[in-house]
This record gives C-alpha cells, structure tokens and sequence, in this order.
C-alpha cells in the first residue's frame, strides 16, 4: 500500500542485569599478599608496581584478613552489618587487662606477673596506631621468667579514653609525658625500671619520656621505632596530615590492621585483626585522637631528639634494639645508624623474619632477646 512502511517483527533482546551474589574466593593459607595489576602496561611498568598510588576509597584491601572483615555477605541484615560485627567482637583482646583511673582519665592496662616478681619490673608502651595488645604473648613469656610487667593504651588508643580534642587533652608530646607520669605513679611502678618501646608517634613519644627522665630508667630496649631523621614517614602519617583527606582517612575502620600488615611479611589472622579493629570500629574517637596526634607531632624534630639525645656522651645506660629486619617502614639501616651515634651502650640484636612489630610477628624471638638484654 503505498505511503505504508511495513515493519517486520524483530526478536527483542535485553540486557542480562542479574547481579551474581557469589563471593569472592580468597585463599587465607596464603602468607604473601595479593596484587592486582590493573593492565598489561602497569604490569610492564615498574614504577606504577611499586606505587600504590592515591587511593580515596582507603577500605578497599588486598589482605585477605582485612578483606574478609568488609565483604558484603548475601544476606546483610544477618550478619554483615556494624552492630552484629561489634557483637561479635566487642570482649575480645582484653587479656590481663583492666581499667586504671588515673587523673582525669580511665587507661587500660595490661599487667603481667606480680610486684613480688624476682627479676623487676617492664614497662611496655606501643606506637601509633595500635595498641598494647600487641604484646600479649610477649607480656605473659616475660612474667613467666619471672618479671612484672605493664603494657597501657596510650590516651586515645585501644581501650583507654579517647578525650575529644579541646576539651582537657589536645595529644601533645607535653600531655602524653605527663599523664604516663601519673599513671606510673598509680600504678606503684617503682624506680629504677625496664622500659620497652615500639613504634610511631605515641611510640617516639616513649623514648623522648625516658631522654627527660634517666633516673626512671634501669636498661631501655627499643624494637622498631624511628630513631634517627633519615627514618621514613609512612603514607599514613602523611595522609592524616591532609585537611579533609586526613578526617576520612582517620575513620577508616580496618586502618590499624593494615598498617600492621603493611609493615609485615605476614598477615594478620582474622581473630587478631578484629581485635585491631575494634577501636575505630566501635566510635569515631580513636580516629579523631590519631588525627590530633599525627598533625600536632613534628616528625624530624622528634627523631632529631631521639638520635642526639642517646648519642655518646649525653646517654651511658645500656641499650638493646631489638629489630625486625622484615619491617617495611624502617629499613635496617635505621637501627645501625643509631648504633653508631653509641656504640658503647647501644647493642643491636637482628630478628630475622619478623617486621615493624617484632612483638606481634615473633614474640618468642623478642622474649629471647629480652631475657638475654634484661
């Protein structure tokens, strides 16, 4: 018919949208991490293997531990949400610990052995941002052989309270010396005493404790910490010190387990990672304390201190670095570089396959050199 477009009937197809609810298999025997290369040229770039690049979305991980503890199940409602994982985990990692007033604060204290203990008293303080359960194992090895033993959560760290910056506590190296020194003081800890320090910020802020207070201290062992002002500053640090990209970073629930595993040849198994995580998980006060803390600390002035302050001549007691030579945040050469600032007082005893958290990675290896130094 003319002025009649005749149109034959076509079979309509659409597109397939059924979205897949299959997870992800991830192999958690696995001690090495996961990479994922984007393309044939990154992987053919060595440069853009190396570098993580700038990644917003910080919550995505490659470890299978810290993947595990945000993957999506198929049913949410039953057991991926908040409130059901902080049910879960909400009384674990508390061992030996219980909660201390001191001033105006309440810290958490792990305690170990007995004041009657025959070989003294260790106190063991932690770095940024972790928390004291990382020398659990370590603590109860040590009190075994006969030591009393003392490891607290840092203001604004694991358990311990987590004051709101402005009100009573602004996380400066002036206000973590002065609060350790009262809880020492309530804690009975009596003078001379072992001192054990590990880690960034709150960690370094442990050593500049001892430079102002020598007569406290009977020997210092020092496992991984920034010591010198050629030890490197991880992205964490730098990134919390970003306006706006700092506050997201810092509630980042997962941060502390990989920041751990970041430093580590190992992956944290997923019992140990949730105690890690409970912190920021359970309120947004840990991770504003680690923000304060990060911004308000001058990272090169501190390890300035450090390093002049125990050379020769300004420091005579004797010194054991305990190092894990896996850490992938301070190079080895950190710890020789201090050791040639003292070579008289300062002994340096390497931990083959252990990190940047020697006590976590291979306790008993810490215990040996501990027992041996002490």
């Amino acid at each position: 018919m003319a002025g009649t477009l005749l149109l034959s009937p076509q079979p309509l197809t659409l597109p397939n949208f059924s979205v897949s609810t299959k997870k992800p298999l991830i192999n958690s025997q696995r001690a090495t991490k996961l990479v994922t290369r984007a393309s044939a040229t990154e992987k053919n770039d060595d440069k853009s293997n190396d570098d993580k690049g700038f990644i917003p979305f910080g919550f995505v991980t490659d470890n299978p531990s810290s993947r595990s503890a945000i993957q999506l199940p198929e049913t949410p409602a039953q057991d991926g949400n908040v409130g059901q994982m902080l049910y879960r985990i909400e009384d674990k990692g508390k061992e030996y610990g219980s909660y201390i007033k001191s001033g105006k604060f309440r810290w958490f204290v792990r305690e170990t052995g007995s004041p009657q203990s025959r070989r003294g008293t260790v106190v063991f303080l932690h770095g940024a941002p972790t928390q004291s359960y990382s020398y659990r194992v370590v603590m109860s090895q040590m009190s075994d052989a006969g030591f009393h033993c003392f490891a607290p959560d840092w203001i604004g760290f694991g358990f311990s309270d987590k004051p709101q910056p402005g009100y009573g506590f602004d996380y400066t190296e002036k206000e973590f010396h002065e609060e350790l020194d009262k809880l020492l003081d309530v804690l009975g800890v009596k003078s001379p005493f072992f001192l054990v320090v590990q880690g960034f910020l709150v960690g370094s802020y442990g050593l500049t404790w001892a430079l102002k207070n020598p007569s406290k201290i009977s020997k210092l062992a020092i496992l991984n910490t920034p010591l010198t002002v050629s030890s490197p500053i991880p992205g964490l640090f730098q990134k919390l010190r970003i306006p706006l990209f700092g506050e997201f970073t810092s509630q980042n629930a997962v941060m502390a387990e990989r920041f751990i595993e970041a430093g580590s040849p190992y992956v944290l198994k997923l019992e140990k990672a949730d105690v890690y995580r409970l912190p920021y998980l359970s309120s947004s006060g840990p991770g504003f304390a680690l923000l304060e803390a990060a911004r308000k600390i001058n990272f090169r002035d501190i390890s300035s201190q450090i390093a002049d302050g125990f050379a020769s001549g300004r420091w005579d007691k004797t010194i054991l670095i305990a190092w894990g030579i896996a850490d992938k945040y301070l190079p080895q050469s950190v710890a020789e570089e201090f050791q040639k600032g003292n070579p008289n007082s300062v002994e340096l005893e390497l931990i083959e396959g252990a990190g940047h958290m020697p006590q976590e990675d291979w306790p008993e290896k810490v215990v040996d050199a501990l027992k041996r130094f002490l």
